[in-house]
């Protein structure tokens, strides 16, 4: 099957009330016993549980029970993308009034059909429109949800199409997790060409290694910061939305720039180290994040990066991290310049920049075909929905 041999012209359009009806399932909360329970991720991300809380914890005296099939929502968030089918896992799970639920009728719609609805643009666009200015919070009223019109083919048309795009997800997820194993593949290499030499690499203070910068930024209420973050395990830098001086409490933040060492000191324990890319360069960070220049005549970026990318290290430092709670622990900037890694030569570090500037290529031509694949499925969608 094709998107040309799709045929949606004929199909019935029909609104969501004729297939769906609001069901609620009020239970008691009760002491003694746990309820899972769920939020809708945005965009069509799908069900999942979100915390686990005893009766006698909830301020909640009534949730609403969720059965595998039933479509629901997050009336806030619904122009956002936060509606889903419920699936066979969830069954029994609880929402709170904020999610409706609908229970659909299976002899006109497959819950799979509306799964697949769920995630297309042109049906978020709709949410969206139906969501402004209710209850000055843009919730959606259960009322206009139903209301929404939405192609409705026979039951066999559904099946063939549903059939079509769990084929085509299937793939597009199937080449994704290939291209990311071979690119660890590639990268575990790399790291062994440093890190696993017959030449045991001489282990060197990180204070010989990294020279930490002093904050340099004050803050003023009318300025406009672009933030830097640093995603844990290793996953490097990431620039996140610009905020006014007038939206944090800091007084001073430190600028970074490209090829620069930095990470915050509460999450170091779970691999948040990075070097600065070039897309971060210019970006602040707050004072919880320690900024480093890198000796480039000692130890070249790249090393530094692949060594702070493995797992063994964040577990070495976080023995090192002080508090009681784990995931309060902190890494202090002195701790980290007091203690040392295996440092390759420079003969050997040069060998391995060439080596991680081949692997870029292959990972840039790589990341463009993902993206061009990525784009089958939404493209799919609105061939299907519309949008």
């Amino acid at each position: 099957m094709s998107l040309r041999s799709l045929s949606t012209h004929s199909w019935t359009r029909a609104p969501l009330r004729q297939v769906a009806k609001q069901i609620d399932r009020w239970e008691s909360t009760e002491p003694g016993i746990d309820y899972k329970l769920i939020g809708v991720k945005w965009w069509g991300g799908g069900v999942h549980v979100h915390d686990t809380v005893g009766g006698s914890e909830t301020k909640a005296t009534q949730l609403r029970r969720v059965c595998a099939d039933d479509l629901v929502i997050n009336k806030i968030w619904a122009r956002h993308g936060s509606v889903a089918v419920v699936p066979e896992a969830f069954d029994g799970c609880h929402g709170s009034g904020e999610f409706p639920t609908f229970q659909l009728d299976l002899k006109q719609v497959s819950p799979r059909w509306l799964h697949w609805l769920a995630q297309s643009k042109s049906f978020w666009a709709v949410c969206e429109e139906l969501s402004r200015g209710t209850s000055g919070k843009n919730r959606i009223k259960p009322e206009k949800f139903l209301g929404i019109e939405i192609p409705l083919p026979s039951l066999p048309e559904q099946q063939r199409i549903i059939a079509w795009l769990d084929a085509l997800a299937s793939r597009v997820s199937a080449a994704k997790a290939l291209w990311s194993e071979r690119t660890e593949d590639y990268r575990q290499l790399t790291r062994g060409l440093l890190f696993t030499t017959d030449a045991r690499p001489e282990p060197t203070p990180f204070s010989t290694l990294l020279t930490r910068r002093p904050l340099d930024v004050e803050v003023e209420p009318d300025g406009e910061y672009p933030f830097g973050g640093v995603y844990c395990f290793g996953r490097g830098m990431f620039r996140r939305e610009p905020k006014r001086g007038s939206e944090f409490a800091y007084k001073q933040l430190t600028r970074v720039h490209a090829g620069e060492f930095c990470y915050p000191k509460l999450m170091a324990w779970e691999g948040a180290f990075a070097v600065v890319p070039p897309e971060c360069d210019g970006c602040v960070v707050s004072p919880e994040f320690p900024v480093f220049t890198i000796n480039t005549a000692r130890i070249l970026p790249e090393v530094l990066e692949a060594y702070f990318r493995l797992p063994e290290t964040w577990q070495t430092l976080a023995g090192s991290s002080t508090g009681t709670n784990l995931r309060r622990r902190r890494l202090n900037p002195s701790t980290l310049l007091a203690a040392d890694m295996p440092l390759p030569s420079m003969a050997r570090q040069q060998q391995f920049r060439k080596v991680t500037e081949k692997l870029r290529a292959v990972e840039k031509e790589l990341g463009a075909l993902e993206t061009d694949l990525a784009a089958l499925l939404p493209s799919a969608l609105a061939q299907v929905f519309g949008g």
